[in-house]
């Protein structure tokens, strides 16, 4: 799960540089580049699959457009201005973290009042993620980012994003055009998008207490259990779903869908209880493929996932 990195400590006290001051015919070494200030660039590369994924799956569900490239791009961009605005609120707002939280600000409202000008539906997904935005930034400035609690908050938000993506899609909601005519936002009522979004959920909420059990809270044995026990819950939750699409009398596509969840979820369990306890402990290369690998398998059901809440045929 990707979280803002904290600012580093010790500080000094002034917001003015450290440097000595330049003199007359000082030069700089050939080749030397001045480093940015913090901000600009997050170091939490996980975040970047968890961004995009929910977006591209949503879009090729409902048929791609100029929109869910736009949408893809804002939405990028506004985690931008997202970890550098936490970043400022978790170093008590000094000077030297402002610039980046000044410049993805704008440019989150230029693209922002584009995507909305194209799609005036999307605001009324404004309470949910200004909701889930405001928690999260509350947890930044009590420099709580790393807890349960705002984890689970941007990874809902993530998830929403197949929703939204699905509504701007050429076979989304007839609605995602205009503002009035119902209080229902883009894609919330796409039985299809809700099943690709739970599937993602279902991963990605557990790499929450995973990634934990590898990193943060390794060896904590409370972390680990929440982390098994999620992913056994997958794995019933999963063969559930094969017993209530074998009941309906659904096709086969809906019943083999059905199985790769208990196979992808009996998968995902085996990693969260074999993992964590090898010895060495795995590298952050290492988990970082492995994070990879799960993703593309994840992503390749959640395309599937519609079959679940197709239809019987006949």
């Amino acid at each position: 799960m990707s979280r803002p990195a904290s600012p580093t400590a010790p500080r000094p006290t002034s917001d003015r540089p450290t440097t000595p001051r330049s003199t007359a015919g000082t030069t700089r070494a050939p080749g030397s580049r001045r480093r940015r200030g913090p901000g600009w660039v997050p170091n939490e590369h996980g975040a970047w699959a968890m961004l995009v994924v929910p977006v591209v799956v949503g879009g090729v569900l409902t048929g791609v457009t100029w929109r869910t490239a736009l949408l893809l791009v804002a939405w990028l961009v506004a985690y931008l201005a997202f970890h550098a605005t936490a970043l400022w609120l978790r170093a008590s707002r000094r000077a030297r973290y402002w610039p980046p939280v000044r410049a993805y600000g704008v440019a989150v409202v230029v693209l922002g009042i584009g995507l909305v000008a194209s799609a005036p539906g999307l605001l009324r997904w404004a309470p949910a993620f200004v909701a889930l935005l405001a928690t999260s930034l509350a947890c930044s400035a009590r420099r709580a980012d790393r807890s349960w609690l705002n984890d689970g908050v941007t990874v809902g938000a993530a998830m929403l994003m197949t929703l939204v993506a699905a509504g701007l899609g050429s076979g989304g909601s007839p609605g995602a055009g205009r503002l009035g005519g119902t209080w229902v936002p883009p894609g919330a009522s796409d039985p299809a998008a809700w099943a690709a979004t739970g599937v993602l959920a279902a991963y990605f909420f557990g790499t929450v207490p995973y990634v934990k059990t590898l990193l943060r809270a390794r060896g904590e044995r409370t972390v680990l259990a929440v982390s098994i026990g999620y992913h056994a819950a997958l794995v019933v939750l999963a063969g559930g779903a094969v017993a209530i699409v074998a009941a309906r009398g659904a096709s086969r596509g809906s019943v083999v869908c059905a199985a790769l969840l208990v196979v992808v979820a009996i998968g995902l369990l085996a990693r969260a209880v074999l993992v964590p306890r090898r010895r060495p402990w795995p590298t952050a290369k290492a988990i970082g493929f492995g994070e990879i690998a799960a993703t593309i398998v994840v992503t390749a059901v959640a395309f599937t996932a519609p079959a679940l809440v197709a239809l019987p045929a006949g």
